[in-house]
């Protein structure tokens, strides 16, 4: 597969000989974040944050010269447990997982990455891989989800609350992903609290017996649109920023 430097690559389609050619000091390489197994409700899919990562990893790479690697289907999630089929890494195993990978490409002269991260709860293992990998002289940056986007959000939202499966989320997979989405299933399901989800009324943290957190009935691609492509200029600005920023020193 011939690649030209001008333009971003993804990893997993290189040989050896051409990701050598292409993994140096200056480039940038962005490493997909969304989980492939994790609840979001009656109405999305279990691999939901996976489908969301590599969109937006293939938006970024169509405008910002990076070098895509594979995307990190498992990590840190432990808000979901309760729910079949959702899946969690222990923290020191995110955080560790992420320390690896990014030292393994590390080795090949690459010193700047961004987890394109679509988690809430995995910011606290990229939190601490980012110091570890600091210390080794390489720059990690991360999306914090959460806020990426979030004016956007805030503009198109008509739920009294929420932050997952929600009417936001929902909204942004019609517009990305739209037959992923069974909306004769959306449903509201809200209750205020913090914690994890529980589906038992007695159980510890926020009682949800769907998985969702707040109202998905209410969600459009309209408004999917609004949040995602906010959410894709504050990514490459980020991408952007992390070309030119200083390396940590040893």
């Amino acid at each position: 597969m011939r690649q030209n430097r001008s333009t971003s690559a993804y990893l997993e389609r290189l040989t050896w000989t051409e990701a050598e050619t292409l993994l140096t000091p200056e480039c940038v390489v962005l490493v997909p974040l969304g989980a492939a197994a994790k609840e979001h409700g009656p109405h999305l899919p279990l691999d939901n944050d996976r489908t969301l990562a590599e969109y937006l990893s293939r938006r970024v790479a169509r405008i910002a010269r990076v070098i895509v690697a594979p995307t990190i289907a498992y990590h840190y999630y432990p808000a979901f447990i309760e729910y079949p089929g959702s899946t969690t890494l222990r923290l020191e195993t995110a955080r560790d997982l992420v320390v690896d990978i990014v030292t393994s490409l590390a080795a090949f002269g690459p010193r700047r990455f961004y987890v394109l991260n679509t988690g809430v709860s995995t910011v606290k293992a990229l939190e601490p891989a980012a110091r570890e990998l600091a210390s080794r002289g390489v720059l990690l940056r991360y999306t914090d989800i959460a806020y990426a986007g979030r004016h956007a959000a805030e503009t198109i939202s008509e739920q009294q609350g929420g932050t997952h499966a929600d009417e936001v989320e929902t909204s942004m997979m019609l517009y990305i992903a739209p037959r992923s989405v069974d909306m004769s299933k959306a449903q509201r399901d809200y209750n205020p609290g913090t914690g994890r989800l529980t589906r038992s009324r007695t159980g510890v943290g926020v009682f949800s017996p769907s998985g969702i957190y707040g109202d998905a009935t209410l969600a459009t691609a309209k408004k999917g649109k609004v949040v995602i492509e906010a959410m894709v200029q504050e990514i490459l600005s980020q991408v952007e920023s992390l070309r030119t920023a200083p390396l940590p020193v040893r």
